[in-house]
């Protein structure tokens, strides 16, 4: 993390990471779908983390790699996700993050709003974001059950594989959701030695319904609901699953 000329802490130009609210946890919990319910509600900016990481991070992840001396091209798809076990996959993530999460707090730093930015993704990572907090209640960790996780693979196109002409598909599917219970789990204990709070999702609720946990548990951070959205309401319906 970029740190103030002064010394004195993280840099934060704005105030944007001062005052953010932040939603971490493991792939396919429903975070992106219950922050954009709140971002309707309460008229707040969301950071989708995936988005930029898929995205615009990955000119500076090729530039990360020229740096250090090792090809702009990247790892063979086949040895990171066949031929590589899910606990060494998990570590080398975890390696990762701290890197890219680095690479988010630019972003936010960008961001200007007189209301706090909800920031969510898989590498917000609570021991990462815990020195940002004034609080523990500026973040909370959400991951899935072990069924729900399952459940998603089966149902979400982009859960349900990888879609890279691999040799072996099945075996890359399976290596891919055990590393992401093995990231899952590590943000889990991560969350609680810091005494962040943990949501488990089981898909009992709908993406409404865990909205309404998010904005209790947000509350005193959050402005009042846009007179459109009304309490208990957004602009994902009830009903709808998690995305």
């Amino acid at each position: 993390m970029d740190q103030r000329p002064d010394g004195g802490g993280v840099w934060d130009p704005f105030g944007t990471l001062r005052r953010a609210l932040w939603i971490g946890g493991g792939q396919w919990a429903g975070k992106s779908t219950a922050a954009r319910a709140l971002a309707g509600r309460y008229g707040v900016t969301v950071y989708h983390y995936d988005f930029h990481d898929a995205r615009a991070h990955d000119d500076r992840r090729v530039a990360h790699r020229v740096r250090a001396g090792r090809s702009p091209a990247g790892p063979d798809p086949e040895d990171v996700w066949v031929r590589t076990a899910p606990e060494e996959m998990a570590a080398e993530t975890l390696a990762g993050f701290p890197v890219r999460f680095g690479w988010a707090l630019d972003d936010l730093r960008a961001l200007v709003s007189g209301r706090p930015v909800i920031a969510e993704g898989w590498g917000l990572r609570p021991e990462l974001v815990a020195p940002l907090l004034d609080s523990p209640r500026r973040m909370v960790v959400m991951v899935p059950t072990e069924e729900f996780r399952r459940e998603q693979a089966r149902r979400m196109p982009r859960a349900s594989g990888l879609g890279l002409g691999l040799s072996d598909p099945e075996r890359a599917q399976r290596n891919r959701l055990a590393r992401d219970r093995l990231v899952a789990d590590d943000a889990v204990r991560s969350a609680r030695r810091l005494g962040i709070r943990v949501i488990e999702v089981d898909g009992t609720r709908d993406a409404a319904a865990v909205a309404d946990l998010l904005a209790e548990h947000f509350g005193p951070y959050l402005p009042p609901a846009e007179p459109e959205a009304g309490p208990g309401r957004s602009q994902v319906p009830s009903g709808r699953p998690f995305r």
